[in-house]
């Protein structure tokens, strides 16, 4: 499921894509996935891109929130969540260094 997700985000035109691995770090998801829309409707037509991609490969309904409004849309998708943000509303929340810094503070822990 990680690759036709990203798939659809490249397809897209989605920006500064990455892939976080959760398996060993929270029971959560598997994967978490966060990417960048240009406007408000981009970030919105990237979701809905998505969210058509992970019907049509027969994951089901995921769960949506903020599809409406542009600004942040997050896909439940079970195994992978995925955040599609405008820069600004990314940069702001900056999920990406709350993640990298439990990966840090797992790894200096060995």
């Amino acid at each position: 499921m990680i690759d036709l997700v990203t798939a659809s985000l490249d397809d897209s035109k989605a920006e500064e894509v990455v892939a976080i691995d959760l398996r060993r770090k929270s029971a959560l998801a598997d994967h978490m996935v966060i990417a960048s829309g240009r406007s408000h409707r981009h970030v919105s037509a990237v979701a809905d891109h998505l969210i058509r991609d992970l019907k049509e490969a027969g994951y089901g309904n995921a769960r949506v929130e903020g599809l409406q409004n542009g600004d942040w849309v997050l896909i439940d998708a079970g195994d992978i969540i995925v955040h599609i943000f405008r820069p600004e509303v990314r940069s702001f929340y900056n999920i990406e260094k709350m993640w990298s810094v439990a990966e840090t503070s797992e790894t200096q822990g060995r």
